[in-house]
């Protein structure tokens, strides 16, 4: 898969779009808000002069209201930092560059800037938001020319499916990512292209922040070492692959269209990303936490039972198309969406009848090392 074309999530503002599907993605958002909050700060008080340009870069933005959520958090941030240490604001102008691949509904995100209601008011420093299309598997800025990275719920997409298994060399068959019957050796692909990604994503912003500069991630990851217990996110991604089986048995989809379907994608677990982040050399790790979140974005409880299962199906569901539908349609076409999505609910309400089910998210707060 093209690096520059394929990982998008579903455009627009209908009631199947991205935009209005998100709010799992917004809660991650909040959950690491006094961790973000800290590194503006940091970064604010440690520009160098009082005329200053604070650089922020969203990577993986997306489009719908989580990509300005972040815009927000930075304002208010410096607003409630200056009232707080009753400090006469600095002459800080803040730069935002909303980054993403070429394929991102970014028509949606400028038109949303319109709208967009600025939490600091009057005393907000003034601020400047620009698109900034391309991967960040690749260069995107210039050197320390950065001060703050944000990227949230996109570093678990790889650049590609590793060559040989979406050549077919090595066949996955009837999964579309690491389910209980993917062989050993698909694994650890999957395992050593994460690896690949990770390594250069940290030597490219290193050289791309200031001295000084954070970063702040939210992934998704696992709790477990062990790859074939990977975890809720790899049966989130079972049942759409059980899924697709029943479209297989129907004759609604070819078999070979699904053994050739693979997920760009990867679920760390944390000693997996601080082994990288310690091999690299590149950063001090700040914060570093593993959380949880249900399943059902619309589920905020704690308990371990789902008092509505086919209703949490239903919404996550939603929350899955919004996300992959970009992805299947351009593999299998779009006549089977509707179909494959109401089998899944389904599929996915059966499943919380047996247990509630949890994502693991991984949120890792960085500082650029100094040499």
């Amino acid at each position: 898969m093209d690096a520059t074309s394929g990982v998008r999530m579903a455009t627009g503002n209908g009631e199947n779009s991205y935009a209005v599907n998100s709010r799992l993605q917004e809660k991650a958002i909040l959950e690491a808000r006094p961790v973000l909050r800290k590194a503006i700060e940091e970064v604010y008080t440690s520009l160098s002069t009082r005329r200053s340009t604070m650089v922020v870069a969203d990577l993986g933005c997306s489009s719908g209201p989580n990509t300005l959520l972040i815009v927000s958090e930075v304002i208010g941030a410096i607003c409630a930092y200056t009232q707080k240490a009753e400090k006469r604001a600095r002459d800080v102008e803040v730069q935002f560059f909303l980054n993403d691949l070429p394929g991102n509904d970014f028509n949606l995100v400028f038109r949303s800037i319109e709208h967009f209601e600025n939490p600091g008011g009057k005393e907000a420093p003034p601020h400047y938001v620009a698109g900034l299309p391309g991967s960040y598997y690749g260069k995107l800025f210039p050197r320390q020319s950065v001060h703050l990275f944000h990227s949230s719920y996109s570093l678990m997409w790889r650049s590609k499916v590793p060559e040989e298994i979406s050549s077919c060399t090595h066949l996955n068959e009837g999964n579309i990512y690491i389910g209980k019957t993917t062989p050993p050796i698909v694994i650890k692909l999957f395992q050593e292209q994460f690896q690949k990604d990770f390594e250069l994503f940290l030597k490219l912003r290193s050289s791309e922040l200031v001295s000084g500069g954070r970063m702040l991630l939210t992934l998704l990851g696992r709790k477990s070492e062990e790859m074939l217990m990977h975890g809720d996110v790899s049966t989130l991604f079972e049942l759409v692959a059980k899924s697709l089986q029943s479209l297989v048995q129907k004759g609604r989809v070819e078999k070979e269209k699904l053994d050739s379907f693979n997920l760009p994608y990867y679920a760390p677990s944390m000693k997996e990303v601080k082994a990288l982040i310690n091999k690299n050399g590149l950063f001090d790790v700040e914060h570093f936490k593993l959380f949880e979140s249900n399943w059902d974005p619309q589920d905020d409880s704690e308990g371990d039972v789902v008092l509505d299962c086919a209703s949490s199906g239903a919404n996550v569901a939603n929350c899955i198309r919004a996300v992959l539908e970009p992805l299947i349609v351009d593999h299998f076409g779009k006549d089977i969406i509707e179909e494959l999505f109401m089998v899944y609910a389904s599929t996915v309400a059966k499943h919380l009848a047996k247990a509630k089910a949890k994502y693991h998210i991984i949120m890792v707060s960085l500082k650029k090392a100094v040499h």
